[in-house]
């Protein structure tokens, strides 16, 4: 439905050509910004529900008091597996959890996990490369969430979030606290919860326009074949600079997934093509953009640090099995 509504308005009202690069990217800018905002509100209004019935500090509380051996990061990477969002989408389910105040680094193992691993995928994977390829890409995708969203909670890095979101965490907590002691009820609290989820998406509204404007830059201006006659090497160095070369752009796994069999055709060895697929759904610079609402650049910088350190190693233990 958003789909054909962008197509209409830019190719119909706006007279672009859907064979240019300009109409690729005004429809690609239109379809994103809408979708996300649409989403952002929607995932705010429902945390905001779902927080009146099982607050979410309770989730933070048992995931702070308990020993769980691990489980809860895998919880995490399991949930973002099976929701079938890109990076940019992701983000506003991250905004919740982190609104919530559940640990950070189960947060940044759902953050990773949700673009990096979905059921498209997987069935894309299957059809091009087989069972064996699918199931290690499926296998790294869920060992990198995990590891990754445990090493950045091990780095305590709670103190690097904006002031922004600790306001809003702050405001949920006293607004559950007022709406038990006055037995308020759901109907009641309904109003509230929509204004809150509005100033979200007003919060961030700025950041989801130039990010997702960036993200269609580069998708309807990056010539074909660009990428293909730098990473086609067996040099040690393809897979850090397929990484590189990838962060700038934007996609979601399926969109990727075709790309990474055109590599594989022209010779790029797949794990260095499939570096290159993680690091355009976990790490693009739209992505980066709107979660500076949430993180200061260091906190950004640190995720996507670690982030890519893990994406170089699987890239070069793919070309080393496969």
């Amino acid at each position: 439905m958003i789909q054909k509504f962008a197509d209409w308005l830019v190719f119909s009202v706006f007279g672009l050509s859907v064979d240019t690069s300009l109409g690729v990217a005004v429809n690609f800018f239109f379809y994103d910004t809408i979708k996300i905002i649409i989403l952002l509100f929607v995932i705010s209004f429902v945390m905001g529900i779902i927080n009146v019935y099982f607050p979410v500090e309770r989730l933070r509380n048992y995931l702070t008091t308990h020993k769980l051996y691990g489980l809860q990061y895998f919880a995490a990477a399991l949930f973002g597996a099976v929701t079938p969002f890109c990076s940019c989408s992701s983000v506003p389910l991250f905004i919740g959890f982190v609104k919530g105040g559940i640990p950070l680094g189960v947060t940044f193992t759902f953050l990773i996990s949700s673009p990096l691993v979905s059921e498209v995928a997987v069935a894309m994977f299957l059809g091009s490369f087989g069972v064996k390829v699918t199931l290690v890409y499926l296998i790294s995708g869920m060992v990198l969430s995990i590891i990754g969203g445990f090493v950045l909670g091990k780095l305590r890095l709670e103190n690097y979030l904006t002031e922004w979101v600790k306001s809003l965490q702050q405001q949920s907590t006293a607004n559950n606290d007022v709406w038990q002691t006055e037995n308020t009820s759901f109907a009641k609290r309904l109003p509230t919860i929509a204004i809150e989820s509005w100033g979200i998406v007003k919060g961030v509204f700025i950041y989801i326009i130039i990010g997702i404007a960036i993200g269609a830059a580069m998708h309807g201006y990056i010539p074909e074949g660009f990428f293909e006659q730098y990473l086609s090497s067996d040099s040690w160095w393809s897979v850090p600079l397929a990484v590189i070369l990838a962060a700038p752009i934007y996609a979601n796994a399926a969109g990727v997934v075709p790309i990474v069999e055109v590599f594989v055709a022209k010779g790029i060895p797949l794990g260095t093509a499939i570096a290159f697929m993680m690091s355009v759904i976990t790490l693009s610079i739209p992505e980066a953009t709107m979660l500076k609402k949430v993180m200061t650049w260091k906190l950004i910088g640190i995720f996507f640090g670690v982030v890519t350190l893990f994406i170089i190693l699987s890239g070069y233990v793919f070309n080393l099995v496969m």
